[in-house]
């Protein structure tokens, strides 16, 4: 099962949260939020088809996560959890660690925001680029 989210750049976008990567339908973004990746997002956690979060509240599945910008793709791997929440209305986090709020996605992720190519975060920074956040379940 796949589910694409569109979202934007935002002059503000560090992406250097060694823990985390969020994506965000707010469209104002401080400094302060170092794992945002994106902003404007079409989708929140909450707005995920309940056939997808049925399948990410399980202990078993492998979500495979993309973030593609222009020419450049990162490719995220975690895991699901039966405690996920999925109800936030404005935030999807992934997580390395496996903590668990409404605004989770995923746990157990193997890579977090610091490692986006700064190629990805320098186009990132112009508010007129836009990406897709893939998310793929097995």
């Amino acid at each position: 099962m796949r589910y694409q989210i569109q979202f934007s750049g935002h002059e503000n976008i560090r992406s250097n949260h060694t823990k985390t990567i969020e994506i965000t339908k707010e469209s104002h973004l401080t400094p302060q939020g170092d794992c945002i990746v994106g902003v404007n997002a079409t989708s929140s956690c909450a707005d995920l088809p309940l056939g997808l979060k049925e399948k990410l509240k399980n202990s078993n599945t492998v979500v495979t996560l993309s973030i593609t910008v222009g020419e450049y793709e990162f490719v995220i791997v975690g895991k699901g959890h039966p405690e996920l929440l999925l109800t936030h209305n404005e935030d999807i986090v992934i997580r390395k660690s496996d903590f668990i709020c409404p605004r989770t996605l995923a746990i157990k992720c193997d890579k977090s925001s610091d490692l986006l190519p700064r190629e990805m975060v320098s186009l990132l920074q112009d508010p007129r680029t836009k990406g897709i956040f893939t998310i793929d379940v097995d």
